[in-house]
């Protein structure tokens, strides 16, 4: 158990750094092959790691359940995350995927033996989705193309939460595999596939440069962002209860907002802390019983 407590840890805190990281490597690297580069070569790394230990990959019976997991969580949720920071600052990228819970509940209700909608879960979800329209509404009423591409980023990055929801709440319904960290291991390579498909059919190669900035933020991605995150993720949601686990949203915006602040002089303002405030308040509310 005390594995796993550090394993949540670790997702508190890696995972609060890795918006920063995004935007700084967004600079010069594509949406799609920068999910993909990061997913495949964490997946080679480990997979590698464990047969060098004697340790066996998930057969073909459990390449099904992965591929779907490696869609939902690392190809629509990770690559809808990095589409949205786009137009999305790294700080309310955070604060916008700290909705990931709302998703949780509702999904959890329309499932077969799975909780029911709550009015104080309704509760909840009214007011965290209410600090989204707070952090929205001045583009959505202003208009103009950045102000759309900000709605449009923030809107993908919705997608990208449902998407989480769902590939967790299935991870934890369904057997993928004894060794999570095998699992981690073929559910990253599945996903970085897909991914870097997806920027070849794009075009996306052709546009593909470094910096010595960019190259170190994919390498932090690739290595501490997603080798070492995402497998302490997964060893951490089959060992404790999704309630504690997703506990996480609520350190990761702390932390992302102070570093775009200070890193990348990313603005702060009243309505920004108010808007975070309420969608973190609506996942306290959601959260507890």
């Amino acid at each position: 158990m005390t594995l796993a407590y550090l394993a949540w840890i670790t997702v508190c805190i890696v995972w609060g750094t890795t918006y920063l990281a995004i935007r700084v490597a967004l600079e010069t690297v594509p949406v799609f092959l920068l999910a993909g580069i990061r997913w495949f070569m964490a997946g080679v790394v480990l997979a590698g790691i464990l047969m060098a230990a004697g340790r066996r990959l998930p057969g073909r019976a459990l390449w099904g359940p992965l591929l779907l997991l490696g869609f939902l969580m690392n190809v629509l949720g990770n690559g809808f995350v990095v589409w949205g920071e786009q137009y999305v600052p790294s700080g309310l990228t955070a604060v916008v995927i700290a909705t990931v819970p709302f998703w949780s509940v509702g999904i959890e209700a329309l499932l077969p033996r799975g909780e029911k909608f709550s009015l104080r879960a309704l509760v909840g979800l009214l007011i965290g989705f209410s600090g989204i329209i707070v952090l929205v509404w001045p583009d959505l009423t202003v208009g103009g193309a950045g102000g759309r591409a900000f709605v449009g980023g923030v809107i993908g990055i919705q997608v990208a939460c449902a998407a989480w929801a769902a590939g967790t709440s299935y991870t934890k319904r369904h057997k993928v595999g004894e060794d999570p960290f095998a699992t981690s291991a073929l559910q990253m390579i599945f996903s970085g596939i897909m991914l870097l498909s997806i920027a070849t059919a794009t075009g996306e190669w052709s546009t593909l440069t470094f910096t010595t900035r960019s190259f170190a933020a994919l390498a932090y991605l690739t290595v501490i962002g997603s080798l070492v995150a995402y497998t302490a993720y997964m060893y951490a949601i089959k060992h404790l209860p999704i309630s504690t686990v997703s506990l996480y949203a609520y350190i990761n915006p702390v932390i992302a907002v102070v570093l775009g602040a200070l890193l990348l002089a990313e603005p702060l303002s009243p309505r920004i802390f108010l808007a975070a405030g309420l969608v973190l308040a609506g996942m306290y509310v959601v959260g507890t019983r």
